[in-house]
């Protein structure tokens, strides 16, 4: 059963990985100007002070101008850095900070690093996904590194993933350590999951 599990998640990242490819870099800064607003929109309705949020990779939803404009508001962001043992360290985002990349080729921050119990300190986790189906479950890149945080977490945060339109979808494969959603954040909309309403 796990197998045919995991072998229906391979299958559906190769897809999505070929999709978000095959994008032209018009849609891909129309898409990180969407994420932008629906992400300011977000803190503020929620009131975050502090929040995590993830680099974008070249063909994730853009997340960079968010960033930028969070920290330059006063917002403290946590940045995620990968670690050998499946977890993630942190790192205060800066208006100069160096990015470099991390493990998996990933953008990561250059600097003071915090252990992974930083992340119990935010008002609001900003993650990446594959997809998101309709009843918050989210299809990850096969890492785990956001499962394991979500589980090991003391008292969650709401917890937002960010895709693009196409990738909130009916249903995604599931396994027993994978962790629901609260809500997620597309170029045209942000959604909370009835189930894990914020």
């Amino acid at each position: 059963m796990p197998d045919r599990i995991e072998q229906a998640k391979r299958a559906l990242r190769a897809d999505l990985r070929e999709r978000r490819q095959t994008l032209s870099a018009h849609a891909r800064e129309v898409a990180e100007a969407g994420v932008t607003q629906q992400l300011d929109a977000l803190v503020e309705r929620l009131g975050a002070r502090s929040i995590s949020c993830f680099l974008s990779t070249p063909t994730e939803p853009g997340t960079h101008a968010f960033v930028a404009g969070a920290v330059a508001r006063g917002i403290r962001v946590l940045l995620p850095i990968s670690r050998d043992d499946g977890l993630l360290d942190w790192s205060v985002a800066t208006p100069d900070a160096e990015i470099a990349e991390g493990l998996f080729g990933m953008p990561e921050p250059v600097g003071d690093v915090l252990g992974p119990i930083a992340v119990n300190d935010v008002d609001l986790l900003i993650i990446p996904a594959a997809a998101v189906d309709r009843t918050g479950m989210r299809l990850g890149w096969g890492r785990g590194y956001y499962d394991k945080t979500l589980g090991s977490m003391e008292r969650c945060p709401p917890v937002y993933a960010v895709v693009f339109d196409t990738e909130f979808v009916d249903d995604v494969p599931r396994d027993v350590h994978d962790q629901p959603v609260t809500g997620v954040v597309t170029p045209t909309r942000t959604l909370a999951i009835s189930a894990h309403t914020a």
